[in-house]
């Protein structure tokens, strides 16, 4: 009879690409997956081949939400017929921790960022409860998984834990090009710029980007994702330097948004070194951007700069000033030599930076479960 693992996050579900694809993996082994998050108003319905759950809460956001949210999941999992607890990130781990306490069951926690540095918490009173949470469960942790070897390295400065590293890499499969620029309404006689992600928030350099727009008549935007300073955004793209420069698409399933990349000319990821977690990200829309055979215009931060100079996929710009952006955009799009080594250079680079070689790891520690 199959192991049961249930898998939990605090989103929707919906566009969490990582989560699904090691839901698949799991599912590959053999096991049976569960992947429970919670329900939003604006949830839209969800399809998968392995068995999900959405928690319906009064609050959506806060304290009160995180609060409900994991004494909720307690008791899910508490009673719930399971032989493997898989919880991602720091707001999931407390009910599953004491979960996996009580009934003596396998516990994987899976950080998908250095979760006490991220800004929303910075300055707050929420930062002593997770920093709480954090120093009272990781040392007791056994299975510990994360994304980059940086934030690998931050945990075990921490808690001297050594950590598996599994990057936010995409599947090997070739996505296809079946949208053109006309089917998507892209304009034809300009060079188009994306920026996607589920995260277009505060100091990831959206807004001078923006700027950087506003300073050409030859490129227009497009932003594929959601975040908390589009409604900003939406206001400086009403001004006459930016009409109809900036196509606002929102968040999108991954194969529909990949065919806005696929379509465009280069794609940007502009994080700031302004908190910890930022300095030591590494986002994958930057191997969305290679698979899709773009350039990649970037930020200089230690892990994205690794990846962007290493396998000579595009240009790493030295601040975030509006010129300076705009000069990387020009750098890149004015030679056509250039965009096809950059292109050809991504697509290479992505037969060795896939999911299913970069899971290889935690097969191997699922393995020992399930014997």
């Amino acid at each position: 009879m199959a192991k049961k693992v249930i898998v939990s996050v605090t989103n929707d579900l919906l566009f969490d690409q990582r989560v699904d694809k090691m839901c698949h993996t799991l599912k590959e082994m053999g096991l049976e997956v569960k992947l429970i998050g919670r329900f939003l108003p604006e949830s839209k319905p969800i399809e998968r081949d392995y068995k999900t759950k959405r928690i319906k809460l009064l609050f959506t956001k806060g304290a009160l939400f995180y609060a409900f949210f994991n004494l909720r999941l307690f008791f899910v999992l508490l009673f719930s017929k399971v032989d493997i607890y898989h919880s991602n990130d720091l707001d999931t781990l407390l009910a599953n921790y004491l979960a996996a306490r009580i009934r003596g069951k396998e516990l994987v926690y899976d950080s998908h960022e250095y979760f006490l540095g991220v800004p929303e918490i910075q300055g707050r009173p929420a930062k002593k409860v997770w920093t709480a949470i954090e120093r009272l469960i990781f040392p007791k942790l056994k299975t510990i998984i994360t994304v980059n070897e940086s934030i690998a390295n931050l945990y075990e400065k921490d808690y001297g834990k050594k950590l598996v590293v599994v990057r936010n890499l995409p599947l090997s499969q070739e996505i296809k090009k079946v949208k053109t620029k006309e089917d998507l309404g892209v304009p034809l006689d300009k060079s188009i710029v994306i920026l996607q992600g589920a995260g277009i928030n505060i100091d990831r350099g959206a807004e001078e980007l923006l700027e950087a727009i506003a300073l050409s008549n030859d490129y227009v935007l497009y932003l594929v994702g959601t975040g908390d300073v589009i409604e900003k955004l939406k206001e400086r793209a009403l001004l006459n330097d930016l009409i109809d420069k900036v196509v606002f698409v929102g968040r999108l399933p991954y194969q529909e948004m990949m065919q806005y990349t696929l379509n465009a000319d280069v794609g940007v990821t502009l994080d700031k070194d302004t908190n910890i977690n930022y300095r030591f990200s590494l986002p994958n829309k930057i191997f969305d951007y290679m698979k899709a055979g773009i350039p990649v215009l970037a930020s200089d931060l230690k892990e994205v700069a690794n990846i962007v100079n290493g396998y000579q996929v595009g240009l790493v710009i030295e601040n975030h000033e509006p010129q300076t952006i705009l000069s990387g955009l020009d750098t890149i799009l004015s030679n056509k030599a250039t965009i096809e080594t950059f292109s050809k250079n991504g697509l290479k680079g992505v037969k060795k930076l896939n999911w299913e070689q970069e899971v290889a790891p935690v097969k191997g520690i699922y393995s020992t479960f399930i014997q």
